[in-house]
């Protein structure tokens, strides 16, 4: 199955797109003429093992480098199509994100919000998954050009995650293009036999693209894994995400409960 369907017919929008507006989207949103990917089908890989016994790797398109490393070009027309490939131990300290079309607001107040780490460390210790892979990947997910990226990005990212014999990645994004990244890579992940989990807070774009598997909720861009300073908030998301990985046993979108049982909670005072 293609993991971009018709992508030469898309490459031809986007150059009439950029010709048109490539000069003018600077840092935000690529806007409502963009041409967001049309997938019809979506590649499917079930999951092989239990989610306590998985070996689990995030994913993060928040833009997530090394203090003291070269950050993501956040100029590009294109898109920056480097990615990075970082200890998932690291002190959060010694992280700094290259915010491209979403407020950095969130993951500067907490990380967990974006690049949930600690979360997922929490359910390691509980064993809720089997582990958290020693490495996770980071790009800079507001990529305009689609195509290159699924042709030049993805592969590499898929290969470094068979080396360390990954069962399942969970795949977070940071801002609406990001989306599209995001799920034009689980697609790619799914291809190559990987099972896969993509959060959304944007349901048009994902589709449009149409990840294997997604896990829908009312949530903000900026803090796609829960919002910050609120861990609770962040292990129901990631915890209702994950559990979603075995039943599936076809592509789809599934919709979370976690929005109105966190209102609730909130409206009680118990945030």
């Amino acid at each position: 199955m293609e993991i971009f369907e018709n992508i030469e017919e898309w490459r031809k929008r986007y150059a009439d797109w950029h010709n048109a507006h490539g000069a003018t989207i600077g840092n935000n949103d690529v806007g409502d003429s963009y041409p967001f990917v049309k997938n019809k089908r979506a590649p499917f890989s079930p999951a092989r093992c239990a989610l306590p016994m998985m070996n689990l790797a995030v994913i993060s398109s928040a833009g997530g480098y090394l203090d003291g490393t070269d950050p993501f070009d956040t100029t590009a027309p294109g898109g920056d199509l480097s990615y990075r490939e970082i200890p998932s131990r690291i002190d959060p300290e010694d992280l700094r994100f290259a915010a491209r079309g979403y407020d950095p607001a969130a993951v500067h107040a907490d990380i967990n919000s974006l690049l949930p780490l600690w979360r997922l460390f929490e359910f390691e210790s509980n064993g809720i998954i089997g582990q958290l892979n020693s490495v996770f990947w980071s790009f800079s997910g507001f990529i305009p050009d689609a195509a290159r990226f699924t042709e030049e990005t993805a592969p590499r990212i898929v290969e470094r995650v068979q080396t360390y014999e990954v069962q399942a990645a969970l795949l977070i994004p940071a801002s609406r293009l990001c989306h599209q990244s995001v799920s034009l890579l689980a697609r790619s992940l799914e291809s190559a036999g990987i099972t896969s989990m993509t959060l959304v807070v944007d349901k048009e774009v994902v589709e449009s693209v149409r990840p294997p598997r997604a896990a829908l909720y009312a949530g903000e861009l900026g803090s796609v894994a829960g919002l910050p300073n609120w861990p609770e908030h962040q292990r129901r998301v990631l915890d209702e995400s994950l559990r979603l990985i075995e039943p599936m046993d076809q592509p789809g979108i599934r919709k979370l409960t976690v929005a109105l049982e966190s209102q609730v909670e909130k409206a009680r005072g118990e945030r």
